[in-house]
């Protein structure tokens, strides 16, 4: 438990929302009602100029703080309210900052692209330089992000609430089946078909091809034959990948599918799966996915889709997309976040928050 001071305060910690725009704040209220404090004073907001602007009302002196920050659509500005926050209250010489991201942006940037950048890895050093010291985030899109990090980080699991919801809402899901929408997402679709005791299929076919890397070299001036007559260097060619007809490794005649992922975004692919699934004979298609993004026009595109239900997390606020779309359905999640707050802020054991997860899941 923690111990009350006077004014509703409490001692050694403080719990703030870097959001400037009032529906974000939806889950850090619940968070903190559930923790039995107060969102700490202060104003964010965005200058006639579009620059961020912080103000803390309180003094965090020697406290630990506890910055919640969702993600909405606007990406680039959340990122720069936590930044300033969190610099903010370092300036304000607090004692230590955690951040409370649970979905963690640019997460999918985070593997090397041609001449791109590992834009998630940037970002971890500019919350570090920033003055953050720990983070608790939900469902990274690969586990491996923890390295970028370098400070604790605490990568949190939705699964157990989206099998609960499949356990409680879904009629007859023991009739269904979990269906990976490609290979790549076939590991955490084995976790979740293990745990519910369920088949598992996977829809192979969907890769997307590869852009041509025959610019890089082309105008390369051509190899120059050596006194012996054979060349400097002799590559041997990379044979080119074809992309293979779709099918569905598994049997979903008659079953219920239940499509899980980790972000739900661009809802193509999901849209095409479902459709897949479809012909081969599933008569009920769910998603769930941890992030529910849904940019652009995904919502339409679900309501005009065969998919039945899409049930996402509120990791990032989607308040306006349900409104478009009644087949979305969210979770909450917030017991599992002010839990991980109350035990770093107590120094207990993190253990329980991950029991039944191996390393692979």
């Amino acid at each position: 438990m923690f111990v009350s001071h006077t004014e509703g305060h409490f001692v050694g910690y403080r719990v703030f929302s870097a959001n400037s725009s009032a529906a974000c704040t939806e889950l850090a209220k619940k968070i903190t009602e559930r923790l039995g404090v107060e969102l700490g004073k202060s104003v964010v907001f965005q200058e006639s100029n579009r620059e961020t602007r912080v103000a803390v009302n309180e003094s965090v002196r020697g406290q630990t703080i506890f910055i919640i920050q969702t993600i909405p659509r606007d990406v680039n500005t959340a990122i720069m309210e936590l930044l300033v926050m969190a610099y903010a209250l370092k300036t304000s010489c607090a004692k230590n900052i955690i951040g409370v991201i649970p979905y963690f942006p640019y997460s999918k940037q985070c593997k090397m692209r041609k001449r791109g950048s590992i834009v998630c890895k940037l970002l971890a050093s500019m919350l570090a330089k920033a003055g953050l010291t720990h983070i608790i985030t939900m469902d990274l899109h690969q586990k491996e992000i923890q390295g970028f990090f370098s400070f604790p980080v605490d990568n949190l699991r939705a699964s157990p609430f989206l099998i609960q919801y499949i356990q409680e809402e879904i009629p007859n899901y023991r009739n269904a089946i979990i269906v990976a929408k490609s290979p790549a997402a076939a590991k955490r679709a084995q976790s979740y078909a293990e745990r519910l005791r369920l088949g598992l299929a996977v829809i192979h076919g969907e890769a997307q091809c590869s852009e041509s890397d025959m610019a890089d070299g082309r105008h390369s001036p051509p190899c120059v034959r050596n006194t012996t007559g054979h060349t400097g260097l002799e590559l041997p060619l990379m044979m080119a990948k074809e992309k293979p007809p779709i099918t569905v490794v598994g049997d979903v005649g008659g079953r219920i599918a239940i499509i899980v992922d980790d972000i739900i975004d661009d809802v193509g692919d999901f849209v095409a799966a479902a459709e897949i699934l479809k012909e081969r004979g599933a008569y009920k298609i769910y998603i769930m996915a941890t992030h529910g993004l849904l940019s652009a026009d995904a919502p339409r595109l679900i309501e005009e889709s065969a998919i039945d239900e899409v049930v996402v997390t509120n990791t990032v606020p989607h308040e306006v997309q349900k409104l478009q779309c009644p087949k979305i359905k969210t979770v909450d999640v917030s017991m599992i976040l002010a839990e991980a707050i109350r035990r770093i802020h107590n120094g207990e054991s993190m253990a329980y928050l991950f029991r039944n997860i191996t390393v692979d899941d």
